[in-house]
């Protein structure tokens, strides 16, 4: 049976997607930070129908996430949902930093499916045709690679529409990279403004439902077969034109191939 691994499956986004591709067949290899939030999401796949292992880790830190990577490496892996994010955060709230001390944001909603991509595209590979889904956002500002931590005048929006920028840009980069292999890479903005925890935790007032943006991400992992492709629920969309420019791309790469300052993976 195929596999799927869902990161962020127990809140939100993520809670209402595990139990649904458990019913299209899958085995929900289900991801979150609390124990008994993952116990309690392993057990709602099953009781819809379907199979699922939960898998507890903090992806604030990239030993963990190498951990996550270990753990699945060796599964019948087809589709790989980077679901998993830091929203704005309380509205004023003070910069965080990751257990690795980078900015709370770029680590999470950025480094994270990175670093966890990269482990697994061999499994990815070996399993085609696979998908690799990343969930990003239309809410993008331009990356300032002169203060990539945001250590200057801290904003958790900024921080976390950089990282997204960032998120949609690498995506663009992967598919190319993959292109040919059978494993096909594409990022969405599921809808606005959720009904979740996160966008409660801002105070802002809700524009979507989940079940907006949990069947647009639906339709994407289990139907789209087209790669490179950014997406504003169910449609194809355009970027922040600077997650489509080559310099700004060339850039971002470069710090995630570790030669860059306090951005890279190393």
């Amino acid at each position: 049976m195929s596999e799927v691994l869902l990161t962020g499956a127990t809140s939100g986004l993520g809670r209402w997607l595990a139990p649904r591709l458990g019913q299209a067949g899958l085995t929900v290899l289900l991801h979150g930070r609390d124990p008994d939030k993952v116990e309690r999401g392993v057990a709602e796949v099953e009781a819809a129908g379907g199979k699922a292992e939960g898998f507890v880790a903090d992806l604030a830190s990239l030993a963990a996430v190498d951990r996550l990577a270990r753990q699945v490496g060796d599964r019948a892996l087809t589709h790989l949902v980077n679901n998993a994010g830091v929203g704005f955060g309380e509205r004023g709230g003070a910069r965080e930093v990751s257990a690795d001390g980078y900015e709370l944001r770029w680590a999470v909603n950025l480094l994270a499916p990175v670093r966890l991509t990269r482990a697994l595209l061999p499994t990815l590979r070996r399993n085609a045709p696979a998908r690799v889904v990343n969930v990003g956002s239309l809410g993008q500002e331009p990356i300032d690679f002169g203060d990539l931590q945001q250590e200057r005048r801290y904003d958790g929006v900024r921080a976390y529409r950089r990282s997204k920028l960032a998120l949609a840009a690498w995506t663009f980069d992967l598919a190319a990279e993959l292109d040919g292999t059978g494993v096909t890479a594409n990022c969405l903005h599921p809808a606005t403004f959720m009904d979740t925890e996160m966008v409660r935790e801002y105070g802002q007032t809700p524009f979507s439902t989940v079940d907006e943006g949990g069947a647009a991400t639906l339709r994407l992992i289990l139907d789209e077969t087209r790669s490179g492709l950014f997406f504003d629920g169910q449609r194809v969309a355009e970027p922040h034109p600077d997650a489509e420019d080559p310099a700004v791309r060339a850039r971002l790469r470069a710090v995630l191939e570790g030669s860059g300052p306090r951005g890279d993976l190393a």
